[in-house]
């Protein structure tokens, strides 16, 4: 790949700036078109990903007595009838409150692949990348007042992103929660008039060579919004030293449960959408201790995130959805682990209206197949995006001019909708 003298220099520029925090609101710097316009809502989306593929058997749909538990017990949940595994009994006590699908279904089986379709909503193709579900709402939903972004990823490792959207609807990551917000101060060296003058300097280089309007606008835009962040009081929505010692306990101490406690900050604060990752869940073998660690987790946090919302009034404005990109295997292979199973897996839903105790479709008596009300992840992200108040009638175009919507084909699952 080449490099232009006029990048070559304006990257420099940037890395000297003294300015870290802008970099990570640099993405791709075209997006689409302009309609249709932002809608106003109140309503904001919290995503847990299982990253890795988490098994359904173990955790949302055990099968208690068939031979493919595999030493997992089953537990009777609050919802009458309803069981989930042992390793969930907190979620299962609160399983009145929210809304469980057991008839996923996916036709994307390899690490990669499943993630995307999971988070865009859209299989993956050479030709394009696809907004993720928090680009859309970041697109598609008016702001709250204030200098924080409409969509933060925490723990994210590779996402996808905002896609064809660029840069206006780009995540901002957020690698470790209890590190807070990194690069967000200016480099002790550098002063605001110092800095100052070096954002005119950049500005200047940019103009070197006369580069498209939209990508000069798109950079521009970058920068500013980076700015206003690092010299806002905005920028204490990431702080989880201001939380109570005994809130952050709550939720437990991994990254995964610190990063659900700041997601509760981030959305009290004004941001819409936040994609929280758990990873670990690829258990191609020695698969109970992992899995059983994973839940311990999980198990924890979860429910804190859903009391701490309650709590606070928040529940009925915050849908929390909980999604891995495919489940496992029934039958173990020979390491004792399970293996990626796209054909059928389970979701959670919570709060925004979703109704509490409802479960939609069924796996069979074995957990292989749908054996009833089948889901596609296409319509997991249309029923999100109804509970949301995002428009599916007027499609957003990509810069080639191809018309997309939220959830491409889905259609919304009537119970939740």
């Amino acid at each position: 790949m080449s490099i232009s003298r006029r990048d070559l220099l304006a990257l420099g520029c940037r890395s000297a700036l003294g300015l870290g925090l802008t970099a990570w609101f640099v993405d791709d710097l075209v997006a689409g078109d302009a309609e249709p316009s932002p809608v106003a809502t109140t309503t904001n989306l919290i995503y847990l990903h299982m990253a890795g593929g988490m098994s359904h058997l173990d955790t949302l749909d055990p099968k208690p007595g068939q031979d493919v538990m595999g030493g997992v017990q089953a537990l009777a949940s609050k919802v009458d009838g309803v069981q989930l595994s042992a390793l969930l009994p907190e979620l299962a006590a609160r399983l009145d409150r929210c809304a469980l699908i057991r008839s996923m279904t996916s036709t994307q089986g390899a690490h990669e692949q499943g993630d995307y379709f999971m988070r865009t909503g859209y299989q993956m193709r050479g030709t394009i990348r696809h907004p993720t579900l928090g680009a859309w709402i970041s697109r598609l939903v008016a702001t709250t007042p204030g200098n924080l972004p409409a969509y933060v990823v925490i723990g994210g490792g590779a996402h996808p992103g905002s896609g064809f959207m660029g840069q206006a609807q780009a995540p901002l990551p957020v690698d470790d929660p209890t590190a807070g917000l990194q690069y967000a101060s200016r480099n002790k060296n550098v002063d605001a008039a110092r800095a100052g003058h070096r954002i005119d300097l950049l500005t200047a280089l940019e103009s070197v060579g006369a580069p498209a309007a939209t990508a000069a606008a798109a950079m521009a835009t970058a920068r500013s919004d980076a700015l206003k962040l690092m010299d806002s009081k905005d920028l204490l929505a990431f702080d989880l030293k201001l939380e109570k010692e005994a809130t952050r306990e709550r939720y437990g101490e991994d990254r995964f449960a610190q990063g659900c406690l700041m997601a509760r900050r981030l959305v009290e604060h004004g941001v819409r959408a936040v994609d929280v990752t758990l990873g670990g869940w690829d258990t191609h073998d020695d698969h109970l201790d992992r899995v059983t660690d994973r839940c311990a987790i999980l198990d924890r946090a979860l429910p804190a995130l859903l009391d701490d919302l309650r709590e606070r009034g928040m529940d009925k404005t915050t849908l929390v959805v909980l999604g891995s990109e495919f489940g496992r295997t029934p039958v173990f292979n020979v390491r004792q682990g399970r293996d990626h199973f796209p054909k059928v897996f389970s979701v959670v839903m919570s709060g925004a209206g979703v109704p509490g105790g409802v479960v939609v479709g069924a796996s069979d008596e074995r957990a292989m197949t749908v054996a009833a009300r089948q889901v596609t992840i296409p319509d997991l992200h249309a029923t999100i995006a109804a509970r949301l108040g995002l428009a599916r009638t007027i499609p957003v175009h990509s810069p080639e001019g191809r018309p997309f919507v939220v959830g491409d084909k889905g259609v919304a699952v009537s119970e939740l909708v």
